[in-house]
């Protein structure tokens, strides 16, 4: 049985600047393989371990950098303003189906 297994190289250059004004120009890389076994039926497929490469025209760039004191405290105030709303929506839930049941119980209706 003859088998076809063609890799598929994918290089996306990358650019890492650091705070010390550090630049690192490296590539990502990832692999992809396709295995097909010789019998699925196409008789004209040669055996073998092909490779193509496939070069990325997008450049990715990383920067570091430092964010102020304000835009951390900004972020903190979100974050306690949403676990907030989020905990008096499930409040208004449970006291709300509480009550709803507690009459039904009284009318004699819940059973």
């Amino acid at each position: 049985m003859l088998s076809f297994c063609p890799l598929v190289f994918q290089v996306v250059p990358t650019v890492y600047s650091h705070l010390n004004e550090q630049i690192i120009l490296s590539n990502q890389f990832s692999v992809t393989e396709h295995y097909r076994s010789g019998d699925s039926g196409r008789v004209q497929a040669l055996p073998g371990v092909f490779f193509f490469y496939d070069l990325s025209p997008i450049k990715v760039t990383f920067t570091e950098r430092h964010v102020s004191f304000l835009h951390f405290l900004t972020n903190v105030c979100a974050i306690v303003g949403g676990v907030f709303t989020v905990s008096g929506i499930i409040d208004s839930f449970v006291y709300h189906g509480q009550r709803a049941i507690t009459k039904k119980r009284e009318l004699g209706k819940f059973t």
